[in-house]
């Protein structure tokens, strides 16, 4: 029977580790932006957009992937960061910001454009109709990953009690990237920024051991689930933040201007009608009556003054109609109905309880809430 309760308390530790990530298959999904609202919400430029190119936005670092025990040739961090780049910088903003014209691939666009001038040449001859020039761009934006730190900081927890406990680790990596703002008319660096982002790893476990049969024999069971926060997600987000704090950058620095919102129309001008004068007669001066046209006054009538309950405390006071009284200040119907009192009974307010309701106490000493409007004062 020991055997059988330990066997299923093993299988019961390992349920959530095991059997959840066991055999099941993921759906392909976008990866979600960390930063949509400020990425959106950003404001739109005063003007047109801006266009610019991404010639490159490599991995500098030469960080390997960390492996412990053994040599691993594959990189931390994602070698094509600038597709992430190109992507931020169309969306930004909701795409108001900037034209992001082709540079990374500009060989195959050159080639392919040469193919099709010689084609068109070898069969339209001289009369062949030439491809639009290509866009250029007015600033091309430069910079990579320049950092992956793994293992910059790693810790844990842990308790045991009778030979079953759980256990907690985490780790933390962080990546570091650059992104600056290049006028090609000048080669001025125009703006730059620099955003870091933690990675996190974490591992939770439970572990069993118990001895058996006078400690000669040991029983040992252990689960446990690691997840590990995707590096390439962390570039991802991390550009998107780079993007924007560029935008505020530029703006600090004069380079572009945020759009500024309308302004409310100011109210209108008096109008003013002149009366002509009348005719000139000898030995009279003229007179020109001039008429102002006054906006018509608005009547602010005096708010009336209404009795505060706090005024009332004390005071005896008469029904102005028979109603009930309540056990607890409520305008909910079902709340339960105490004493009935009548019209014409005296009560005396005992003590304010909400802004409409007051305690009333009669001749009898019954006791309940009623609507401070439900009162008036003793003639």
């Amino acid at each position: 029977m020991k055997h059988l309760i330990l066997l299923l308390l093993a299988i019961a530790i390992s349920g959530c580790a095991v059997v959840q990530k066991a055999g099941l298959e993921f759906q392909p999904e976008v990866a979600a932006n960390k930063l949509q609202k400020e990425f959106d919400e950003i404001p739109p430029p005063d003007g047109k957009k801006v266009t610019i190119a991404v010639y490159s936005f490599t991995d500098k670092t030469g960080q390997r992937k960390p492996t412990p025990g053994i040599a691993n040739l594959s990189s931390a961090v994602t070698q094509g960061a600038e597709v992430f780049l190109i992507r931020a910088l169309q969306d930004v903003g909701r795409g108001e910001w900037f034209d992001v014209v082709e540079r990374v691939g500009i060989d195959s666009l050159t080639k392919e454009r040469t193919i099709i001038r010689q084609m068109r040449e070898a069969y339209e001859g001289k009369d062949a109709k030439p491809l639009m020039p290509l866009q250029f761009a007015g600033i091309i934006m430069e910079g990579g990953i320049i950092g992956y730190d793994s293992g910059s900081e790693s810790g844990g927890a842990a308790h045991r009690f009778l030979g079953i406990g759980a256990q907690t680790q985490y780790s933390k990596d962080t990546v570091t990237i650059s992104l600056r703002a290049v006028s090609v008319n000048t080669g001025k660096v125009l703006a730059t920024v620099t955003v870091t982002k933690v990675v996190y790893s974490t591992a939770d476990s439970v572990a069993v051991l118990k001895f058996l049969r006078n400690g000669t024999e040991a029983f040992e069971a252990e689960a446990g689930l690691t997840i590990n926060e995707p590096g390439t997600l962390a570039v991802k987000a991390t550009i998107e933040s780079a993007v924007v704090e560029l935008i505020k950058e530029g703006e600090r620095r004069g380079v572009w201007d945020f759009k500024k919102p309308p302004v409310a129309p100011l109210p209108p001008e008096p109008v003013v009608y002149v009366v002509p004068p009348a005719p000139i007669v000898k030995d009279e001066i003229p007179v020109v009556t001039v008429v102002i046209k006054e906006e018509p006054k608005v009547e602010i009538k005096p708010t009336p003054e209404v009795t505060s309950p706090q005024s009332s405390i004390g005071k005896k006071m008469f029904l102005v109609e028979s109603t009930y009284v309540r056990g607890k200040p409520s305008s909910d119907p079902y709340v339960t109905r105490l004493w009935l009192f009548d019209k014409n009974e005296e009560v005396v307010i005992v003590s304010q309880t909400d802004v409409d309701w007051v305690e009333v106490k009669n001749t009898m000493g019954k006791k309940g809430f009623i609507k401070l409007e439900k009162l008036k004062e003793k003639n």
